[in-house]
C-alpha cells in the first residue's frame, strides 16, 4: 500500500474511502481464504463433516474457540496450529484496516501543524516552534 509522504497533502476523503474499500477486501479475501482451508483441515484431517469443520473453523476465526470435541492426534495437531494462525490472522485483518485509519489522522495532524508553522513564519518572519519545542 503506497500511502502519501509527509510532503504531501492528505489525500481527498473520495481517495481515502477507495483505499479503506480495498484494504476491507484484502482483509475479506484473507478471512474467506482461511474460512476454506480450516473447513477442508477440519473435513479431512480432523474427520468432521463439512458443516462442522465450517462451524469450527468460523468460531476459531471469529475468536470464539472450537465447537465440540476432536479426535485424534491429527485432528487435535490441526485445530491446535489452526487456533494458533486464527489469532495471527485477527492481528493482521486489524493492521490492514486500521493503518489507513492512523495514517491519515497522523497526517491530518502534522500537515496542519506544518502548515500553521509555516504561516506564522511568513507573518511575523520568526518561525514558529515545533510541536514540543519551546
Amino acid at each position: 500500500m503506497r500511502l502519501e509522504h509527509l510532503g504531501q497533502p492528505p489525500v481527498s476523503r473520495g481517495r481515502f474511502i477507495r483505499r479503506m474499500l480495498r484494504q476491507g477486501g484484502y482483509a475479506a479475501g484473507l478471512l474467506c481464504i482461511s474460512l476454506v482451508i480450516g473447513s477442508a483441515g477440519y473435513h479431512w484431517i480432523a474427520g468432521s463433516s463439512w458443516i462442522d469443520g465450517f462451524l469450527n473453523a468460523a468460531m476459531l476465526l471469529g475468536g470464539m474457540g472450537p465447537v465440540g470435541e476432536i479426535n485424534g492426534t491429527a485432528g487435535k495437531l490441526f485445530a491446535a496450529f489452526f487456533a494458533l494462525y486464527a489469532g495471527m490472522l485477527f492481528l493482521v485483518i486489524t493492521a490492514l484496516l486500521l493503518t489507513p485509519v492512523f495514517h491519515r489522522v497522523l497526517h491530518r495532524f502534522h500537515w496542519e501543524a506544518d502548515r500553521a508553522r509555516e504561516a506564522s513564519a511568513r507573518g511575523h518572519g520568526v518561525p514558529a516552534p515545533m510541536a514540543g519545542e519551546k
